[in-house]
């Protein structure tokens, strides 16, 4: 029908996922809402503000995954990981080298030790380290995966304004090539890449259809209770030294 042509036009991020079968009743309800639409859409993007878990939630996706799931992590990150999962029941085990476990942790740079092929899903934890457009991370992780039938990134909330890291998700995530998207959204001239004026409102509107960017439980409409810390305080503490030149 004409609707569905139209429809089809709107360059909005589909639905390849499925309703979850897991949501632990450790979630908060912000998260669990996260979780749940980050699983029926498949393929997307949780950009959450530190504090707000998106380890665990990155966890609750992972074990609703249809087959084995990859966790990259940065080296320091991956170890916390295992403990988040211990101490939520997630089962999730580091190692260098594949092994057989539903969900494996690993760093970044053990990449090339993996078979993609093994995975049903992969999730990139700290993913702005896409961000590096000419990188060879990114690149390939960006082929890597591109096979990969779910995909989940999670990282802190990029700036509203930073191109690459934007384009280099949606390219991950398998929406949109980079050229793709500087080509839709975007002119280039004499400052550099600037939105198109009539894009504007469909550009949001297509990257809310793959990507939530939160700093508070309250941007999606819940109470911040326990997520919002309180004004710092900065006491000076002024030390007498005697010391010789």
């Amino acid at each position: 029908s004409y609707q569905e042509f139209v429809e089809s036009k709107t360059q909005l991020g589909g639905k390849s996922g499925f309703a979850p079968r897991f949501l632990p009743s450790w979630l908060f309800d912000f998260q669990a809402d996260l979780t749940t639409w980050s699983v029926e859409k498949g393929r997307a993007a949780i950009f959450a503000d530190c504090g707000l878990g998106k380890s665990g939630m990155q966890l609750a996706w992972a074990a609703n995954v249809p087959g084995r799931v990859l966790i990259l992590a940065p080296l320091c990150v991956a170890e916390q990981t295992v403990g988040e999962g211990r101490k939520f029941g997630v089962p999730v085990k580091y190692s260098t080298t594949p092994i057989d476990a539903p969900i494996t942790i690993t760093n970044y740079e053990r990449l090339e030790n993996f078979d993609p092929s093994d995975y049903a899903g992969v999730v990139l934890d700290e993913s702005s380290i896409l961000k590096a457009f000419d990188g060879k991370t990114r690149t390939r992780l960006i082929e890597t995966f591109e096979q990969t039938p779910y995909r989940l990134c999670c990282t802190a909330t990029p700036s509203p304004n930073d191109i690459a890291e934007l384009a280099n998700h949606a390219e991950f995530l398998g929406l949109m090539t980079r050229a793709e998207f500087l080509a839709t959204w975007f002119v280039h001239d004499d400052e550099g890449w600037r939105m198109k004026g009539h894009a504007v409102q469909p550009f949001f509107r297509w990257l809310s259809s793959w990507a939530i960017a939160i700093n508070s439980p309250s941007d999606i409409g819940y109470a911040d209770d326990g997520f919002k810390l309180p004004p710092l305080q900065i006491h000076d503490h002024i030390l007498q030294l005697e010391h010789s030149s």
